[in-house]
């Protein structure tokens, strides 16, 4: 895929795989900050455990850049198939750890 194509743009609420905003670290970076403006990265995901958390999650700060995931919403992240982070969002994880309705 060439990256000088923004293919995040053309989707419309999907997920989107880090690695995938740019050929290198400064790159990414750069394009994700254009996400996080536009409001078309408010959380962000580890799709091995298939877990979605707040941007500003320590936990989200350490996993590899091709294990991480960024979502428009809750929702889009749910309907993913996503769970709440037990570090960031400690209620909503409760909640679900106790099969009870999480979301807002």
């Amino acid at each position: 895929m060439p990256f000088s194509v923004k293919p995040w743009k053309t989707i419309n609420k999907a997920m989107v795989n880090h690695i995938d905003l740019g050929k290198d670290q400064t790159e990414r970076r750069k394009n994700l900050a254009s996400l996080i403006h536009s409001g078309d990265a408010s959380l962000g995901g580890y799709k091995k455990a298939r877990i979605y958390g707040l941007l500003s999650c320590s936990s989200g700060k350490k996993m590899k850049t091709e294990n991480r995931v960024f979502f428009k919403d809750e929702t889009e992240a749910i309907a993913k198939g996503y769970r709440p982070c037990g570090n960031c969002l400690p209620e909503k994880y409760k909640k679900w750890k106790a099969g009870q309705d999480f979301k807002d």
